[in-house]
């Protein structure tokens, strides 16, 4: 199975940390956010991974280059001349990520989710993680029905979900967001999900990104 690590966003809100710095490269005890997260990629037995690009992709790609140094090979999907939002992000990436189904993971998070892969049924067209809703964000996005997504607002999306390429392949490539598709599907029964109580942090901001520094155990 293969992986995608979204990179690509602009990193506003950690300004002026990302004046000079695309965010997945920002440092936690002396390493990158986004090589931590191919080290449990790597890890969970993910070795083929697609990292999408835009700002100060160069910076990203000089860093990590073809994932040889990391055990795994890296493939970029650069997105120009702008960003495509993660629903048209994946789909711009489907020929990289191939006919099966791949792990998608937000590159601005801090998670100890171990990554292991689900089992998903032949009806099922996305997996999602959720989580506790954190403080900034208390109202949540999905709800959870027995293993099922629901569209009532209960719980978080941490951003790691795995998907069928059939959720995107009739969409008309472009920028569009992620969730409406999703939201259409779990209408549907098709999305299926599991909550987690483990370490998740949203690095949104510079006070978050210390959070991490300050607190957590490498």
């Amino acid at each position: 199975m293969k992986a995608m690590i979204l990179a690509a966003g602009l990193g506003k809100r950690m300004r002026p940390l990302t004046d000079h710095t695309p965010k997945p490269l920002l440092e936690v005890a002396g390493k990158p956010l986004i090589v931590y997260h191919i080290e449990r990629l790597r890890a969970a037995g993910y070795h083929e991974l697609v990292i999408n690009t835009h700002y100060r992709a160069d910076q990203i790609h000089d860093c990590l280059g073809n994932g040889t140094l990391f055990g795994v090979d890296i493939q970029y999907s650069e997105e120009q001349p702008q960003l495509l939002e993660t629903g048209g992000g994946i789909l711009q990436a489907l020929p990289l990520l191939g006919d099966h189904p791949f792990c998608v993971i937000n590159g601005d998070i801090w998670t100890d989710h171990p990554l292991q892969a689900p089992t998903l049924s032949a009806e099922t067209l996305a997996h999602l993680v959720l989580v506790k809703n954190p403080e900034h964000h208390p109202t949540g996005d999905f709800g959870l029905s027995g293993q099922q997504i629901t569209n009532q607002a209960q719980w978080t999306f941490s951003g790691i979900g795995w998907y069928r390429p059939e959720l995107f392949r009739h969409h008309i490539p472009g920028q569009f967001p992620l969730a409406p598709i999703l939201r259409k599907a779990a209408d549907r029964h098709q999305v299926s999900g599991t909550l987690f109580s483990g370490t998740w942090i949203d690095i949104g901001t510079p006070e978050r990104l210390q959070q991490v520094r300050d607190s957590v155990i490498i």
